[in-house]
């Protein structure tokens, strides 16, 4: 790939300046950042000139790769804290990597086209419920136990595989709906990013395996080279990160969050036209 030198350094800045945002994130919100390093991986890919076919693919299974480390650091610090409502994810332990598995089969036949258009949805919903969401609102006062509980997990896996997060929000956003409180919505969050992130990175992978236009760096659709960027930068910011989870209003944070992935939804939406 014939690229200047000074274009590749700024590159590795916006990507290394991501790693910042989503270590951030994975500390702040309890999700890996995916939402943050899908969209930038997928405009460096493409002005690498990585063929569009795989671009997506690489975009979504590099972000999986980071939020493993990210994810697994920001537990800890939350499991320290006695943060982690460790009952809820025991019962995850198996219907979230069961919606990864999924999601990886999935991964292996649609086309890259399909992937962005799922993920513009599935971020667009998400922006959308960051800007509008009110603390107040709960369905019930405890979690719902199985086979609904075992059904939640599989679709939180499902779906976060498929856009390449950690499941944060989409978890937060089941456990505040039945009453538990944000910090250990948070705190749960950041397990299920492991239950996610480490099945889904390897799905990725084998999904990708032996495709002929992947970039050079790649094991299937992982790309080392973005993955050895990033994961210095999240695993050092991480712990910033849970330190403000315990000591900020977030409120303004997930309206200006919200708005960022209402603005990166459109600009998938729009690549579709």
């Amino acid at each position: 790939m014939d690229v200047p030198a000074g274009e590749i350094v700024t590159f590795a800045l916006a990507i290394a300046s991501a790693g910042v945002v989503a270590g951030l994130l994975a500390g702040l919100f309890g999700i890996g950042g995916g939402a943050v390093l899908v969209p930038v991986f997928y405009q460096v890919f493409g002005l690498l000139g990585v063929d569009e076919a795989v671009a997506m693919h690489l975009s979504v299974g590099s972000s999986l790769a980071i939020i493993v480390p990210t994810s697994l650091r920001s537990c800890r610090a939350h499991f320290l804290r006695g943060a982690v409502d460790m009952a809820l994810l025991r019962s995850f332990v198996f219907a979230v990597p069961a919606g990864v598995v999924a999601a990886s089969l999935v991964t292996a036949v649609i086309s890259d086209a399909g992937l962005r258009a799922i993920f513009a949805a599935i971020i667009f919903l998400i922006g959308i419920k960051l800007i509008f969401n009110r603390t107040g609102w709960t369905i019930a006062n405890e979690l719902p136990g199985n086979p609904v509980r075992s059904i939640v997990g599989f679709v939180i896996g499902f779906l976060s595989t498929l856009i390449g997060i950690g499941g944060g929000i989409l978890n937060n956003t089941f456990m505040t709906l039945f009453g538990r409180p944000m910090h250990q919505a948070v705190a749960t969050s950041s397990g299920v990013g492991v239950l996610i992130s480490i099945p889904g990175f390897l799905g990725y992978v084998w999904a990708g395996w032996g495709a002929p236009q992947l970039p050079p760096g790649s094991t299937g659709f992982v790309n080392w080279i973005a993955v050895a960027l990033v994961i210095p930068i999240t695993l050092a910011v991480a712990p910033l990160g849970v330190r403000i989870a315990h000591a900020l209003d977030k409120r303004h944070l997930e309206i200006s969050f919200g708005l960022f992935a209402v603005f990166v939804a459109g600009r998938f939406f729009w690549s579709l036209i």
